[in-house]
């Protein structure tokens, strides 16, 4: 009897076998196993800013919630008083009115900066010479230390300052007291406030005109439409959206100002140019009404919130996505 020897396989063959064992094994494991491999390094990435939001906002809002259900003195023994606080709040008067100078500020803030904003944004057209220097003057206060913009609105505003003093020697004639009559003092902080905060929605609003389709204003141009009628119906239309984000923005800054009116008149005079944020430093750095302060702060997020989704809801009827 004889017996067979083994033969070797060619090296080809085996290469083959090999590959096709590979490639098996990576079908049945499917695609995802991979991008599995891959995925693992975003949370990774991610985990040291997810630590600080934890830590720094989200953990802080919780505390302040808490407190707010409590009489927390910063100095002294903490009491629970439920919705106490919040009792106290909307029987205090004076946190009325704080409310009303706040909504008079957005009333009077929001609409003036829209308009500014957009108008110079209409104005710095491609065919205005030297547009860029413009776009950057404008937007030179957004930048600048508000504390700094309030100093100098401040020497401004006070009398013998320099609104003061052009108008007696112009004019003979002395400038109403700004920041200490009850019935100038809102509205200087609303002026001074434009001026602050119009250089950030004027570049958003000119980058979205500078986007809007030339062939679609020629068109209109063509069939006679003057250049009213096609910045109302066709270029305002299309920068809807930017329009929306500015006045979302602009809305939820408002309802939280707290420089101007804490550096031009401390609340005052009285209580005519308090607002909520400022009230919420007074009780609880002035006061030392931690409890208190955050309740407040917390009707102030309310209110924010119910302003911001009522936003959302209207959008539908004037902010168009569709070109």
């Amino acid at each position: 009897m004889t017996l067979l020897k083994p033969t070797k396989a060619p090296l080809a063959e085996v290469e083959a076998t090999i590959s096709s064992g590979r490639a098996k094994r990576k079908a049945k494991a499917g695609p995802d196993a991979q991008l599995g491999r891959r995925t693992m390094w975003g949370p990774a990435f991610a985990l040291p800013h997810g630590l600080g939001l934890a830590i720094f906002t989200l953990l802080p809002i919780v505390v302040s919630l808490a407190i707010s259900l409590f009489r927390w003195p910063l100095l002294g023994t903490p009491s629970f008083l439920g919705l106490g606080n919040y009792e106290r709040l909307f029987s205090d008067p004076i946190f009325g009115q704080v409310v009303a100078n706040t909504v008079l500020f957005v009333v009077l803030y929001v609409p003036l900066n829209l308009v500014v904003s957009l108008g110079l944004a209409a104005w710095l057209t491609p065919r205005i010479k030297g547009r860029h220097i413009f776009r950057v003057i404008f937007f030179i206060p957004s930048i600048t230390p508000v504390v700094a913009n309030v100093v100098v609105w401040r020497m401004l505003y006070q009398p013998g300052g320099f609104i003061d003093g052009t108008l007696q020697s112009t004019m003979g004639v002395s400038a109403p007291n700004f920041l200490g009559d009850e019935h100038w003092a809102m509205m200087a902080i609303v002026v001074m406030s434009v001026w602050q905060g119009f250089g950030y929605n004027m570049l958003v609003f000119s980058a979205a005109l500078d986007a809007v389709p030339e062939n679609l204003t020629e068109a209109a141009a063509i069939d006679g439409a003057n250049a009213w009628t096609i910045f109302w119906r066709i270029k305002l239309k299309l920068i809807s959206p930017s329009i929306f984000f500015g006045t979302m923005m602009t809305l939820i800054t408002s309802f939280q100002v707290f420089a101007q009116p804490f550096i031009l008149t401390k609340g005052g005079p009285g209580s005519a140019t308090s607002t909520i944020v400022l009230y919420i430093y007074n009780q609880g750095f002035q006061f030392h009404q931690l409890g208190l302060a955050s309740a407040a702060a917390w009707i102030l997020f309310v209110i924010i919130l119910g302003v911001t989704a009522v936003q959302f809801l209207g959008q539908k009827k004037w902010v168009h996505y569709d070109a």
